[in-house]
């Protein structure tokens, strides 16, 4: 027997069957008139070269090979009720689920510990994975499952196909070591181009650069480097300034000697926000997660 030539609405047929014993109580279970429902159990009967359910007394009893395929049908259908049909829930207390995450260096030490806090007290099962990676290819991480969030500053995910929520406005500062002998509580435009800079390439600071270059404006950048933490030990340690989002600032502030000083400039402020592909926008476990993300860090 060949599935491709089975029509899977026989099962009901066949199920009703067993339960009603009646050809017109079993229509009248399953929404089919009296006559759509024979011509169902006549194709049962053609399908499994049996009759299944003969007349005895005012029923219609099952026979043995009718008996013998009971028990699966009767799997099959409880299956699709209660696998296939039932809501789509996420109960992240019993949930085994590891969700994939895509964000900088900088979102891992922002977003990670608060929502790793929030799954340790949510579920024992639950665990996270991050990935970080650049901006262009994130889309495609995104769109092929590999990952199922991204939280950050991410313009090549603001485009069809991709759902967004803005968690937060992020504004640019500069941070200077404690001490630093040429920077006091404020600085103005002048003094700030010409102290020696420390640049995070690749990163979120493009987009300052890109204001400073529409500004004419240039730094004097005596270091590059490709992460946000990396800045922690090179300004505690050296009379650099670097201009970074309030963010990094405030872990930079928090774990060494390090303070924040205003950038002299109207610099536009960094959109944070979380993104999800449309294959996970009705997927409850990744709609519980957008939920605590936004809770924890919406503002």
């Amino acid at each position: 027997m060949d599935i491709r030539h089975v029509d899977l609405n026989l099962l009901r047929v066949f199920d009703a069957m067993l339960e009603h014993r009646s050809v017109s109580r079993a229509a009248e279970a399953i929404g089919l008139s009296q006559p759509a429902m024979s011509a169902a159990v006549a194709r049962l009967r053609t399908l499994f070269n049996d009759a299944l359910f003969v007349r005895t007394g005012a029923q219609m009893q099952p026979t043995p090979r009718a008996l013998a395929l009971a028990p699966a049908v009767r799997r099959v259908m409880e299956t699709v009720k209660s696998e296939i049909l039932q809501a789509h829930t996420f109960d992240p207390a019993t949930s085994e689920r590891t969700f994939t995450l895509i964000t900088p260096d900088i979102g891992e030490i922002n977003f990670v510990p608060k929502l790793l806090a929030r799954f340790v007290q949510a579920g024992p099962g639950l665990n996270l994975r991050t990935l970080a990676m650049p901006r262009h290819a994130a889309a495609e991480a995104l769109e092929s499952g590999e990952a199922e969030l991204a939280i950050g500053y991410f313009p090549d995910l603001h485009k069809a196909g991709m759902f967004q929520q803005l968690l937060f406005r992020n504004p640019y500062v500069c941070i200077v070591r404690r001490g630093h002998p040429d920077v006091g509580d404020a600085l103005t435009l002048k003094q700030y181009l010409a102290l020696p800079h420390a640049a995070v390439r690749p990163g979120r600071e493009h987009l300052f650069e890109e204001y400073l270059q529409r500004k004419g404006l240039r730094r004097r950048i005596l270091l590059e480097t490709s992460h946000f933490t990396s800045l922690l030990p090179i300004i505690e340690s050296s009379d650099l300034i670097a201009t970074v989002p309030h963010d990094m600032a405030t872990v930079c502030v928090q774990h060494a000697d390090i303070r924040m000083v205003d950038v002299p400039l109207k610099v536009p402020t960094i959109e944070v926000h979380q993104f999800w592909p449309r294959r996970f926008h009705k997927d409850a476990g990744n709609m519980w997660l957008r939920a605590q993300v936004h809770e924890l860090f919406r503002g």
